[in-house]
């Protein structure tokens, strides 16, 4: 008897050192494999969002500059022609399963302001409900270094955030997470991380992939992020066959590192805070009274009284960061005030709280 797939909302996310070649070109047979595996998910009445790395690489494959570029337009050229080339693989792909998908690109700004948050949010479950597959990318072409993602694990997981997913599946080169670099001497896989749990014992390297931007850290910290909200993350090798398959159908078949979700659930509001120290446009830092009250049990909001002090410069409704007077980040909040009107009114008494428990979150 087969068994049914444990979760039913998932995201997949696929490494650029997974669909691609040594020599920068897309691997056709690998990408076939995860499609095949999306489509029997998608028959077993799962919900999928395909993150997917890729289209750099294979830009580089199609063209070379007619003169020395710098990294950022590097990444604009590869990125526009890889895109298509990419998209319109992935489209036959999923065509020849009976799968409808389509194409969703964004940049990290779209997750900084909370009305496109919600757009983005409501394009993507729109999609869902009708059955497509949306297949997700940064939009290469228009970001520049400073608003771009770390990598698409970073993505995926502001994904999986954002659409109260049940689980992520980051495919990767490797097994999963190990005691040290895969290639020492007495490393060994840890086949689970609990919640909360010690990394001091992990010695992760902070070597970066051939063709990606991103490394296992990176992974490990979104991972690490995202359990802490309620949702199963698995790090797996993207070449193991139907690996797919072994993870939602809770196999052991295939080793892989499973991030094991706390039971704490975090609302859609604080889950966009919780990634939205990007884009935080000022700080505050507040006294000893307003830091026992914030990390008490107590639900409470921030209020005036609690300011110490104000820097950056910022407008009602855009996020603050909140930290203790030793510089100890605490946590992040939606300003209802200016920081104008702030530095006037801390410490004094006003009955409007500077940032409401609805819209806080602490780290």
């Amino acid at each position: 008897m087969v068994n049914s797939p444990v979760y039913k909302k998932i995201v997949v996310k696929v490494g650029s050192n997974v669909l691609t070649q040594e020599d920068g070109m897309l691997n056709i047979l690998r990408m076939t494999h995860v499609v095949e595996q999306i489509a029997q998910l998608k028959k077993e009445g799962v919900q999928v969002i395909l993150v997917t790395s890729g289209a750099v690489a294979a830009g580089r494959a199609e063209v070379d500059p007619v003169k020395k570029l710098d990294p950022v337009s590097s990444r604009q050229l590869w990125s526009a022609v890889g895109q298509v080339k990419l998209i319109n693989r992935y489209a036959d792909l999923f065509q020849k399963q009976g799968v409808i998908c389509a194409q969703v690109l964004t940049t990290k700004e779209n997750f900084g302001d909370r009305l496109h948050y919600l757009n983005m949010r409501n394009c993507m479950q729109t999609l869902l409900e009708n059955d497509v597959v949306p297949v997700v990318n940064e939009n290469d072409t228009i970001s520049v270094t400073e608003l771009m993602f770390t990598d698409n694990d970073e993505l995926s997981g502001l994904i999986a955030s954002m659409m109260d997913m049940e689980a992520l599946v980051i495919l990767s080169n490797v097994d999963g997470v190990y005691t040290s670099a895969p290639d020492q001497p007495g490393s060994e896989l840890i086949t689970s991380i609990h919640p909360h749990q010690n990394s001091g014992k992990i010695s992760i390297s902070a070597k970066k992939s051939n063709f990606g931007r991103g490394g296992m850290l990176t992974k490990y910290h979104i991972a690490a992020k995202l359990a802490g909200q309620g949702i199963s993350v698995f790090i797996a090798n993207g070449f193991r066959e139907k690996i797919l398959i072994d993870i939602l159908h809770g196999l052991n078949h295939s080793p892989c590192t499973h991030f094991l979700p706390s039971s704490k659930k975090s609302s859609g509001v604080r889950k966009w805070l919780s990634h939205s120290d990007d884009f935080a446009r000022g700080e505050v830092v507040i006294n000893e009274g307003a830091c026992a009250a914030l990390l008490s049990d107590r639900a409470v909001s921030l209020l005036m009284i609690g300011i110490s002090s104000v820097s950056g410069y910022f407008k009602d409704g855009d996020i603050v960061r909140i930290k203790d007077s030793d510089g100890k980040l605490l946590g992040l909040g939606k300003a209802s005030y200016s920081s104008d009107e702030t530095m006037e009114e801390k410490g004094g008494k006003k009955t409007k709280p500077f940032i409401h428990y609805d819209y806080l979150y602490l780290i």
